[in-house]
């Protein structure tokens, strides 16, 4: 049951780049940038400690808080654009001007901030009050402008403050989005200090050129654009629908289980490995594949009785970063999105079984060792597998990575406590970060209706009894 708390929206500021830091620009968007249209706003949460009034917020901190954010905003500046959508067969495109902004809301909650971050099952309903919503879209000139970025600081009084963004995929993925909030978080605790981004090597690297489309690439995006125009609503946010007798929950697995696993699951791979190839059980492919059959299997009764049979195929997606790579030519500093889909399946019948895990860890292990020398042919070809991995309605899909180092984001009041992605409240994706207070752990979080989540917290226990 959700707790009874108050909120008060204390102010609505506009923060620009210092005014004539950045010329208008206008980026293309690539065929990497557009299948993230129909995708709803990314919705992340960062809580720290915090133990002061809101007072010494308003007089100390926020001022700070505002000048850093403005001076990211010089080297970040697409997020203070605004997302070009005209019709088709036009393509969109990002336009920023001299004055663009973004909108920061301060707020102070009476909630409890230690029931809010905690790992045990609460009401997904709870954060909904600390997310940042998208301003609503406008249109121009018979385009449709969208916002692409929009914070949220609520303060805990002498206890906590929950940073709270919400931004368009279209505009970054998770790797470009946190080389913002690290910059951001550098420059606050700094007090303005840009000698991190003086250096050309830590700014963000914007030349579109220098990706190369391959043929057929931008038809089929368009082709998704077209789509997504011709059905075009308002997706701000979770939705009453999604919220109905839902919980989320964080599980931890620490360094001495995932190596305990990685041992097991390595013997288990060389005896039941006919082939002899070489897989890589690493510390992502075993704790995806732990968290992908307890998921399954905590749903089992109910397909089960759905009458799906053994032969369904189930799936797995994960992101690939491409950059530094060979086919992706591209610096670690690139802003945009250069991701391509690793897609995993297996039926379902072998992953219910009792060798489940085996038959998930190297399904996974085998598509992570193809998609080192194949990202470019899944990025091309991932529009398509992805539709067909959505109309199976069968599928868990992993948002964050523990390489993006979330809890490397210290504003000068030290590392977040605890980070939430609000985005997986339609239940079918986990967030996956790097373990808070132990290096080599991982830290899992996901929702699913109350009944589904104590099967699913069974099973985990159970698993790792088993190993």
């Amino acid at each position: 049951m959700a707790s009874s708390c108050t909120i008060e929206i204390l102010d609505n500021i506009h923060v620009s780049a210092p005014a004539g830091s950045v010329p208008a620009t206008t980026l293309p968007l690539t065929y990497l940038d557009i299948p993230w249209f129909p995708s709803a706003p990314m919705q992340s949460l960062f809580f720290y400690e915090y133990p002061h009034p809101t007072s010494h917020f308003m007089e100390t901190t926020l001022p700070t808080l505002k000048h850093s954010l403005s001076l990211a905003l010089q080297y970040f500046f697409p997020l203070a654009a605004k997302l070009m959508c005209p019709p088709p067969p036009v393509k969109p495109y990002i336009l920023y001007n001299d004055g663009d902004f973004v909108l920061l809301t301060i707020a102070q909650s009476t909630a409890d901030i230690n029931h809010l971050k905690a790992n045990y099952p609460r009401d997904i309903k709870l954060l909904h009050p600390f997310v940042s919503q998208l301003p609503p879209s406008t249109m121009s000139d018979g385009i449709q402008v969208l916002p692409i970025i929009a914070f949220k600081v609520t303060v805990f009084p002498n206890t906590g403050v929950c940073i709270g963004i919400a931004h368009n995929h279209v505009a970054a993925d998770g790797c470009a989005f946190m080389h913002f909030v690290r910059s951001w978080s550098y420059l606050c605790k700094s007090k303005g200090d840009l000698s991190f981004l003086d250096d050309m090597l830590q700014r963000p690297f914007h030349n579109r050129d220098a990706i190369k489309e391959p043929a057929g690439g931008n038809d089929m995006a368009m082709k998704g654009y077209s789509h997504w125009v011709s059905s075009w609503r308002e997706n701000l946010g979770p939705t009453n629908a999604l919220s109905v007798d839902k919980v989320r929950a964080t599980f931890i697995l620490t360094r001495a289980q995932i190596l305990k696993l990685k041992d097991w699951l390595t013997t288990q791979c060389k005896n039941k490995n006919n082939d002899l190839e070489e897989l890589h059980i690493s510390t992502f492919v075993v704790t995806c594949s732990i968290m992908w059959i307890c998921m399954i299997k905590s749903q089992g009764s109910e397909i089960t009785a759905n009458g799906y049979d053994d032969d369904k195929f189930y799936y797995f997606l994960f992101a690939v970063d491409c950059r530094n790579r060979n086919e992706f030519p591209l610096p670690v500093t690139y802003f945009g999105n250069c991701l391509a889909p690793g897609i995993v399946r297996a039926k379902k019948g072998e992953l219910m079984g009792e060798n489940g895990i085996v038959t998930a860890v190297k399904a996974i292990a085998r598509k992570v060792k193809e998609m080192e020398s194949e990202a470019m042919k899944e990025a091309e070809k991932g529009p398509s597998n992805l539709e067909e991995m959505f109309r199976s309605g069968h599928y868990v899909a992993i948002s964050g990575s523990p390489k993006l180092r979330m809890y490397d984001t210290d504003f000068g009041w030290g590392r977040p406590t605890k980070i939430e992605f609000n985005h997986i409240d339609d239940g079918g994706s986990l967030s996956l970060v790097e373990c808070r207070d132990e290096p080599g752990g991982m830290e899992v979080s996901l929702v699913l209706s109350t009944d589904q989540m104590k099967a699913f917290t069974a099973k985990f226990a159970e698993s790792l009894k088993v190993f």
